[in-house]
């Protein structure tokens, strides 16, 4: 899965300021990430606030990604969940063909142990041939699929082909890197280590920040797979202040402020979520000024 290496983004949901989904503001985010190079599109991510969106608004957010992408990019969609049965059922029941992958969360809340990832997860493959990209984000899972698990469970099945790892731990990372099946992605879900797990050997990087800053972000990770480093890493460490601050309240809230000194959306997000404080809100007009992004 070539074309999934890269730059890919987790698309947010913009929202206006009555709550409903803008779904202008969601098409002029897509073509400012196609305009700005990146390589893929992941909708209804856990960046899309899709916890909040009721089933009707999420079919109405795929139909209009797809739509407007126009067959431009490689498209992922999220389908994941603690809930192993309501993710077979969505992934037998939803109109797959515009998707080049699925990526799914390990299990939250529930804190399955390995014994219970694996288990997921091979009900999950066994029930569509489409390609699958894990995911294991710990800080959110309240779980951390181990290296061995995920190892497993590439060369068991042909369909997973990749691992979106977000545990925010570089030996973790390495140790998927050097272990993995050939062919088999690794994936950053930390920006901070977008290029530093590139530079380590793995594939790119799912990123929250690139959809707001896609021409540098999307730049920093070709250099860095065609291992123009000096480059790469000059754009890395303009960038880190900028994931420190999308993060520093939460995501979205950050991404969506930024996006809104960008005029692409609004910084509008769904309770139990808040908006960013005037506070990052001005930090990030600053950043954005001084670094001329």
């Amino acid at each position: 899965m070539q074309e999934l290496r890269g730059t890919g983004v987790a698309l947010a949901t913009p929202f206006n300021e009555d709550l409903s989904v803008d779904f202008d503001g969601l098409a002029k985010l897509i073509d400012y990430n196609i305009d700005g190079g990146v390589d893929y599109l992941v909708v209804m991510g856990t960046t899309a606030e899709n916890a909040t969106l009721t089933a009707q608004e999420k079919d109405a957010v795929i139909k209009k990604a797809i739509e407007v992408n126009a067959g431009r990019l490689p498209l992922v969609l999220g389908v994941g969940g603690n809930n192993t049965a309501a993710v077979i059922n969505e992934l037998k029941e939803r109109d797959l063909s515009a998707f080049k992958a699925i990526l799914s969360v390990s299990p939250y809340y529930n804190k399955p142990t390995q014994a219970g990832i694996f288990a997921h997860y091979e009900a999950v493959a066994t029930a569509t041939s489409l390609p699958i990209i894990l995911y294991n984000v710990p800080g959110r899972t309240g779980s951390n699929m181990l290296p061995e698990t995920v190892l497993k469970l590439a060369n068991t099945f042909d369909n997973i082909i990749g691992v979106k790892e977000a545990a925010g731990d570089m030996v973790q990372m390495m140790r998927l890197i050097k272990d993995r099946p050939e062919g088999f992605l690794v994936i950053s879900g930390d920006d901070v280590l977008a290029l530093p797990t590139v530079t380590a050997g793995g594939d790119g990087v799912i990123s929250v920040l690139a959809q707001g800053v896609p021409a540098i972000f999307s730049l920093m990770i070709k250099e860095g797979l065609h291992e123009n480093y000096t480059e790469a890493y000059k754009k890395h460490y303009t960038l880190m202040p900028a994931a420190d601050l999308i993060f520093a309240e939460g995501n979205p809230a950050g991404i969506k402020a930024l996006l809104a000194q960008k005029h692409i959306c609004k910084e509008v997000l769904r309770l139990p979520l808040v908006t960013a404080t005037s506070t990052l809100q001005e930090n990030i007009a600053t950043y954005l000024s001084e670094t001329g992004l």
